[in-house]
């Protein structure tokens, strides 16, 4: 019967990051740097809260937008680090990230509308937009350092536009929009009836310069959708919170999708991020400075293999260029696997636009990067 199934899920893939970790699964003694997690503990105040939730009995239901201390802390949190305002019924707690992503677009979303995004591009937004029955249209950014810009936008705006993505600092390269770039696509934008959706998982791991929020320019502040969650800033993945941020006109439509969805976010995982987002607003602050040690030392390694790499900005990816070598992505990532037991995603996980990179992820130790670096250095120098 599965001619049955509904055709936009047939239509959908597997994320091809997944595809391929789930291959490397297969091989024994691999150094893998393939997932974007943090490799740090959660930190050891946040998992006492947790269990304190546990043992007092901090387990029944909470408001559908969740918790109200911790929606206030959310508030309190964004407005400290990013000069954002959103009161409590401008925020709704999410099961991750990637609940706030689908609830958000299934709130704003209409058959036939079109999103533009930039490509090459995280890979969990094109499935939810088709499920959605509208239209991604595919901004080629190679050529910007990565970066969706005003001009590019410009040229794909259309009357079927209704949502433009902005995922910075950005999965899979690492780039960030400045506070001056941004105001030019506010400029773009700002007397349209479009929404902008900012996915700023990452905001707490940029390092060169002060994360912006375009949502703290005002003249698109309501039609602004801010994603953002724990996962990354707190090595909190499995705890699998996140928040919406959004004028109340938006919050009280998504408020439903997410309530039929799934009632409220874990009632346990909430007293952790309300512990995260008080009394460990700088936890972040000893896992930025690591990440920006990594990332310093395998831009130069690459570099002085050879590699046309763009140095990251934020979030804890690097996207080389492997088109020199003349071999696809993936067969490029088969072969490294397979000869030096080192894994890394093929671009072509990314859209079409990511054919000819690949991702590195520097969430591992310094051990673990200096010896997978030294693997692929030596692959470089035998197999090209």
């Amino acid at each position: 019967m599965e001619h049955l199934i509904n055709e936009r899920v047939k239509s959908i893939e597997i994320s091809g990051i997944r595809k391929f970790y789930n291959l490397v699964s297969q091989y024994k003694d691999v150094l893998s740097l393939t997932i974007g997690q943090p490799d740090f503990q959660t930190p050891e105040h946040i998992k006492d809260a947790t269990k304190e939730a546990i043992y007092e009995n901090k387990t029944t239901y909470t408001h559908n937008a969740g918790l109200l201390e911790l929606r206030k802390a959310a508030s309190e949190f964004v407005k400290i680090k990013y000069n954002l305002c959103y009161s409590e019924d401008e925020i709704i707690v999410t099961n991750g990230a990637s609940e706030a992503i689908d609830t958000s677009l299934r709130t704003i979303l209409d058959k036939g509308c079109e999103v533009i995004l930039p490509c090459p591009v995280y890979p969990g937004y094109e499935p939810i937009i088709k499920l959605c029955g509208a239209v991604p249209i595919y901004v080629d950014v190679r050529d910007s350092s990565f970066k969706l810009t005003a001009e590019k936008i410009k040229e794909k705006l259309t009357s079927k536009t209704r949502c433009i993505i902005l995922p910075y600092p950005s999965n899979p390269t690492g780039a960030v929009l400045s506070k001056d770039e941004l105001l030019k696509i506010t400029q773009v934008i700002e007397d349209k009836d479009i929404f902008i959706l900012s996915d700023e998982i990452y905001s707490e791991l940029v390092y060169d310069i002060p994360h912006s929020s375009i949502a703290s320019i005002k003249s698109v502040r309501d039609k602004t959708i801010v994603i953002n969650g724990l996962s990354k800033s707190h090595s909190m993945t499995g705890f699998r919170i996140g928040f919406i941020f959004a004028p109340s006109y938006i919050t009280k439509h998504a408020l439903k999708v997410h309530q039929y969805n799934c009632t409220c976010a874990c009632t346990i995982s909430q007293y952790a991020a309300l512990e995260a987002l008080t009394n460990g607003i700088d936890d972040s602050i000893f896992m930025k400075r690591e990440y920006k040690k990594r990332r310093d030392y395998v831009y130069e390694r690459l570099l002085k293999m050879g590699f046309d790499v763009n140095k990251p900005d934020g979030a804890f990816y690097i996207f080389p260029s492997i088109k020199k070598f003349n071999i696809k992505s993936f067969d490029f990532a088969i072969k490294l696997l397979e000869s030096k037991r080192v894994a890394v995603v093929p671009g072509d996980a990314f859209s079409s636009y990511g054919e000819g990179y690949i991702r590195i992820s520097y969430a591992y130790s310094m051990d673990t990067l200096k010896e997978a670096l030294d693997r692929i250095e030596d692959f470089i120098n035998t197999q090209f």
